[in-house]
């Protein structure tokens, strides 16, 4: 299962910096997981400090 990022992200970036595949990019107003690139590692969950980030 790939790992989404709810309306809750503050946009501060981190998630992406902990994507070992690159799958995590800026989008409109939040961040989002490429579902399709996503490796379901849980790497980006453990960096989001809202806790925005769950498994799909």
């Amino acid at each position: 299962m790939a790992y989404v990022i709810s309306d809750s992200c503050i946009s501060c970036g981190s998630c992406a910096g902990g994507c070992p595949v690159g799958a995590i990019s800026e989008g409109d107003g939040k961040f989002e997981i490429a579902s399709d690139t996503c490796i379901s590692c849980g790497a980006c969950a453990g960096t989001c400090p809202v806790g925005a980030i769950s498994e799909e």
